[in-house]
């Protein structure tokens, strides 16, 4: 095991890990806060993609807002979660969002199946992870949130539209889940290996 690994399982081994109940009112307040964001940058660019210049002026206040609400939502996902180091993981959410967000938005040539990479890649850093959980776990949940909504906008997209708020934090605590309950199957299995 990594040294930094092993430093930060010890660590964490002392805390009592998160309720599932908190861990999902975490994720569901970060959700509803994201929501409005989420529907005011999509508004916006919808309107940028109007055919007449006066709806193009008003994407402005309403990116604006949008942009101005995410922190809100990393700072809200990172002390409800009861994050150690919950203002240190807001700002690392935000600047992971900024980094994997614009890369993505250019990648897939839309802006929506950014914005969920965004959050999804904030969501990483500010959900608080207890010992069970992987980093890459939850990579794999925003990854595939990422490319169902890319897959969606494609073939459906009013139904990508909708339910692209959703899945960023959703898909986390799902991985978060997952990754539970196979360490308890391992540690169950390592209970009833027979001892040399």
């Amino acid at each position: 095991m990594a040294p930094v690994a092993k430093a930060r399982r010890t660590v964490l081994a002392g805390a009592a890990p998160l309720s599932p109940q908190r861990k999902w009112r975490a994720i569901t307040l970060a959700t509803l806060l994201f929501v409005p964001a989420y529907w005011a940058i999509v508004a916006a660019l919808v309107s940028l993609g109007a055919e007449n210049g006066r709806a193009a002026v008003n994407a402005g206040p309403l990116i604006a807002f949008g942009l101005c609400l995410l922190p809100f939502v990393f700072i809200a996902l990172a002390f409800l979660s009861e994050h150690r180091n919950a203002p240190g993981a807001a700002v690392k959410a935000m600047g992971l969002a900024l980094a994997v967000g614009i890369p993505v938005s250019a990648l897939a040539a839309d802006a929506v199946t950014g914005l969920i990479a965004a959050v999804g890649a904030g969501g990483i850093v500010a959900l608080r992870a207890d010992v069970d959980h992987t980093w890459r776990a939850r990579a794999i949940a925003v990854a595939l949130a990422t490319i169902y909504v890319f897959v969606l906008l494609r073939v459906a997209s009013d139904v990508a539209l909708l339910m692209g708020p959703v899945l960023p934090f959703t898909g986390i605590g799902i991985a978060d889940h997952l990754s539970e309950r196979k360490r308890d199957r391992e540690r169950q299995a390592a209970g009833r290996a027979p001892s040399r």
